[in-house]
């Protein structure tokens, strides 16, 4: 039996800024129920590869492609639909955004249901329980009536976290979604793309944290000078030999007593709090 078209699919694409290509032939599949995240140093191609998915960095060669019933087996070129049509499939949570000013939270929230507003607005019957529940996921709900530009960062980063699940959409993209977080809203940021997977979203995340990627994600894909260097499970990628090599440094990797893995980059000064061996008693 074969399996399932990708949700949300990138194929052989090249990418490039002012003609410098900086993703050469990349592929990634999103399927629904999964979590995909990317990782790699700066400069990797991370964000532009899940830019281009989301029809904001246009590819020099390639295809992008929907799984859709009616399109059959193939699936629909996600290059050539309406914006509308696509925002209703598809949303990204960029890295930055523009605050706007004298707005509330409740009405950021809100633009989220834009693509399923006709003119002047109409047409969203659920629109309102869609973006109240959205508030609700993220923690934002209690400040509701506040203007977005007297939230901190972290408080912010949220708000737009809740306008991508007010977007309702069956494939969501996150380009580092837990910057400015402090460690409780990182935790449960992740625990909220968990959930989104497990009700059947299409996910694909960027992260730094090797040891987030690892314990969030269903795949992981490892990228080097806009190469993707490896793609499988995070046990499978997360492997000591590759990651020292692709960030050019040691990084050791061990499973811990649960199952999960975990990274540990060596500096000059990492051995200064490992516990040290225990000294065997003298005979």
């Amino acid at each position: 039996m074969s399996q399932p078209l990708p949700a949300l699919a990138g194929s052989e694409l090249e990418l490039a800024y002012d003609g410098h290509t900086v993703v050469h032939g990349a592929g990634l599949a999103l399927r629904a129920g999964e979590v995909t995240v990317l990782v790699g140093p700066n400069g990797s191609g991370k964000s532009t590869l899940l830019r281009s998915l989301a029809r904001l960095h246009a590819p020099v060669a390639g295809t992008v492609t929907l799984a859709d019933d009616a399109a059959g087996p193939t699936g629909l070129d996600a290059l050539t639909l309406h914006a509308k049509d696509f925002a209703r499939r598809v949303t990204l949570l960029s890295q930055s955004r523009p605050t706007p000013a004298g707005v509330s939270v409740r009405d950021v929230v809100a633009y989220g249901r834009h693509p399923y507003r006709g003119r002047f607005g109409t047409g969203d019957a659920e629109g309102r329980e869609v973006v109240e529940r959205a508030m609700a996921l993220t923690g934002v709900a209690a400040m509701a009536e506040r203007s977005v530009d007297e939230l901190s960062g972290g408080e912010l980063q949220r708000v737009w976290l809740a306008t991508c699940l007010a977007q309702d959409t069956g494939v969501v993209l996150l380009d580092e979604p837990t910057t400015y977080l402090d460690l409780r809203y990182q935790v449960e940021t992740l625990d909220l793309v968990r959930d989104l997977a497990d009700l059947g979203v299409a996910v694909g995340v960027v992260l730094h944290d090797l040891d987030q990627a690892a314990a969030v994600a269903d795949r992981v894909v490892l990228l080097h000078s806009g190469v993707v260097r490896a793609d499988g499970a995070p046990a499978e990628v997360l492997q000591a030999d590759l990651l020292t090599e692709v960030y050019g440094l040691r990084i050791d990797v061990h499973v811990d007593d649960g199952g999960r893995v975990r990274t540990q980059p060596v500096g000059r000064h990492t051995a200064r709090h490992a516990r040290p061996e225990p000294v065997p008693a003298p005979v």
